[in-house]
């Protein structure tokens, strides 16, 4: 049986934090010996694992300016602290703190995986969490193999750091029986109000654009179109949003439901799914809205042509603005038809996103890099 640990910052709402639980919760469990280290406990996502796999944390919860104090240690100094067996194989699965931490492994005979989950567009985001970008780019370099999520995150990987190594691309892993299974829980929150029904799903952070989202359905509104927007998801950005909505009175026009434990009964319930991101890695929440048959309409993000199709076969993809979301958006509104068209397409394409697919992906990935050795 071959030990593996998955390293990761915290298990919070995030996708790459559920998308974790998810593979390593249906990976085999005959063949591989998982572990999970969070290095901050206490999130959301600890819950869901299943109770044979190993976890760990390193702290019991996140602290201010930790970032910025683990850099005063170097990897190897982080790796000892965090990190007290031998596996075969050890991955960092996000970018940052964890890549650092694994790339201080010691071990000769242990295989290093490195997972990128977003775009990082430049070398100072890239080199965030590291003292300088020549840390960054030796810390990466130590690694066996580089796995991306989508290939838009792999070409701006390899293209920042000039890497020549091995990175492959390996799509996340969603439950798609158990969100068919919970999609079908009724929502006591919708009444037949008329309203057409659209829904965002992720944390409340700047870098998910809800600002100019709740902007596209104040215009919406004052265009006389009725439309009703649910978000699910908590986060820093909660009291602005709030105000904004209580400012543009929109109070029956935009519904903040918090964490959900159960998203995917809001989800198969709306009419359509918008993101409204500045960047992401390969959507979860936009995958698992293809999965329920829920049509998306999404600015141009990494991965998104590759959900959706360079030519919108299976959803719309927008320039990355917001005047091109509020078009795409009205697009659908004024064409019953279209939106109905997408609707059959996103459950076709959701057909790929299959548990089964990805997580045997992952476990030959796996192997064949041990074979490697």
């Amino acid at each position: 049986m071959l030990k593996v640990l998955f390293l990761i910052h915290d298990l919070g709402q995030g996708g790459a934090e559920k998308v974790l639980v998810n593979l390593v919760n249906n990976m085999n469990h005959d063949k591989f010996d998982i572990h999970v280290i969070a290095l901050f406990g206490g999130g959301v996502n600890e819950q869901f694992l299943k109770p044979d796999i190993h976890y760990q944390t390193v702290w019991p919860k996140t602290f201010p300016g930790n970032s910025q104090l683990m850099k005063l240690l170097t990897p190897k100094q982080l790796h000892r602290i965090c990190i007290k067996e031998k596996y075969d194989i050890e991955i960092s699965y996000l970018e940052g703190p964890s890549a650092r931490v694994i790339s201080g492994c010691m071990d000769t005979t242990t295989k290093l995986i490195s997972w990128i989950h977003v775009e990082q567009r430049t070398k100072k985001v890239l080199a965030g969490s590291f003292r300088n970008f020549k840390e960054a780019s030796f810390c990466y370099n130590t690694f066996h193999q580089t796995v991306c999520v989508s290939e838009d995150v792999r070409n701006d990987f390899c293209s920042i750091l000039n890497y020549d190594k091995t990175c492959s691309v390996l799509y996340n892993t969603v439950e798609s029986d158990k969100i068919l299974l919970e999609a079908l829980e009724p929502v006591k929150e919708f009444i037949n109000d008329g309203m057409i029904r659209l829904v965002a799903v992720g944390t409340l952070k700047q870098s998910k654009g809800y600002m100019r989202l709740l902007k596209i359905v104040k215009r919406l509104w004052d265009e006389k179109y009725l439309v009703h927007l649910y978000i699910l998801g908590t986060g820093p950005l909660q009291q602005e949003m709030e105000e904004y909505i209580r400012q543009n009175e929109l109070n029956n026009n935009v519904t903040l439901l918090g964490y959900q434990k159960n998203p995917y009964k809001y989800v198969s319930k709306c009419d359509l799914f918008v993101c409204a991101s500045l960047g992401e890695g390969f959507s979860t929440a936009a995958t698992e809205a293809l999965i329920v048959g829920t049509p998306v309409c999404t600015v141009e993000v990494s991965g998104m042509k590759e959900m959706l199709g360079n030519d919108n076969e299976y959803g719309i993809v927008t320039a990355n603005n917001e005047e091109a979301l509020f078009q795409g958006i009205k697009r659908l509104l004024d064409d019953m038809e279209l939106l109905a068209y997408y609707r059959h397409k996103a459950k076709i394409r959701g057909n790929n996103f299959s548990t089964e697919k990805t997580v045997k992906a992952v476990e030959r990935n796996l192997l064949d890099l041990l074979d490697e050795a």
